[in-house]
């Protein structure tokens, strides 16, 4: 059976998932119940307002210990990350965080008998190999970037610790992931959520990904409702643990642009591919996430055109200065 969750941990609590998702579990669990941590000071006001802060390094275990020590941690969520494009300028320091940390973690969770640890992945799991057209979730996992190597050895230490611990860890392998409040943080899809301010701020965009590259995408309402779904489902029904693909849709950029031009017809954008051409050419292209459905009753719920309109009018409203966007 599935343990309560009471006092949760965010590691990570200011990237572009954990800032909002803090904030959700916040209005769920109770402010005072969430501790918001990263190594840098927040700057998304509402999660700054909204309850606790601690500075958090993931990668020094006796950091993470101070902060279970001081609220009585159950439950984390490590959202910490090095992603796919700085993981490349950044090998080492991809592994140091997203290896490092994710032991620290996991170890943290069997010392103190954590009721539930969550552990996200990526479809940066998959690599060339992979079926690249509605991937399976079980499938051969060989990535060329040190991100995506990070991510597969981070889905097996979760599943050992699950298996010779007994800790119950979760993970979820997202797609790439817009978001109307925060930036994203260095990765390859990044593109879909740039052009978006770009759009209504200049009515053009210069992409560094071909036109025709499609990619599994997610809208963060959808992402974080999702990745709490998981973590409140029951662990007795739950036959994966740590790689459940997930999906929404999938889009290329030339597709993106045509559903920005429903609500800015002059819109514009060129192509300029760049080194992040190459991650995105070993991803997939749509995502299998039956085994998501099945186990703990995962739907997406919003379309791409759904997204486009709800993001215009979102940043719309907060860069009213010379916006080209008139809902």
């Amino acid at each position: 059976m599935s343990k309560e969750m009471k006092n949760i941990l965010v590691i990570g609590a200011c990237g572009q998932i954990g800032s909002e998702l803090t904030v959700e579990l916040r209005n769920r669990y109770g402010a005072g119940n969430v501790v918001a941590a990263d190594i840098k000071e927040p700057k998304n006001k509402e999660l700054a307002k909204s309850g606790p802060f601690e500075y958090v390094d993931v990668t020094q275990r006796a950091s993470i210990d101070t902060i279970i020590k001081k609220y009585g941690i159950d439950t984390i969520y490590n959202m910490a990350a090095i992603l796919s494009a700085k993981g490349e300028q950044n090998p080492q320091l991809c592994w140091d965080v997203n290896i490092g940390g994710v032991i620290n973690v996991l170890q943290a969770a069997v010392d103190y008998d954590m009721a539930r640890v969550i552990i996200p992945s990526s479809i940066a799991a998959f690599g060339p190999d992979t079926p690249r057209q509605n991937t399976p979730n079980d499938t051969i996992l060989r990535p060329t970037t040190m991100y995506g190597v990070t991510k597969v050895c981070g889905e097996r230490l979760c599943d050992y610790y699950v298996q010779h611990f007994g800790v119950d860890v979760r993970g979820l392998r997202y797609p790439g992931i817009i978001s109307s409040k925060t930036l994203p943080g260095g990765g390859t899809t990044d593109y879909a959520v740039e052009i978006f301010y770009k759009a209504i701020e200049e009515g053009k965009y210069t992409c560094f990904l071909r036109k025709d590259t499609r990619l599994p995408m997610m809208y963060m309402p959808d992402c974080i409702r999702a990745t709490i779904m998981l973590a409140e489902a029951d662990f007795d029904k739950l036959h994966h643990h740590n790689d459940f693909n997930l999906a929404a849709f999938s889009f290329t950029p030339a597709e993106l642009v045509q559903s920005i031009k429903k609500y800015i017809p002059d819109f514009k954008c060129n192509y300029a591919p760049d080194y992040r051409q190459q991650i995105a050419d070993s991803w997939p292209t749509s995502i299998d996430d039956s085994v998501a459905r099945e186990e703990w009753g995962w739907s997406p719920q919003w379309t791409l055109d759904e997204m486009t309109k709800d993001m215009l009018e979102k940043l719309s409203a907060r860069h009213k200065a010379g916006k080209l966007y008139n809902p």
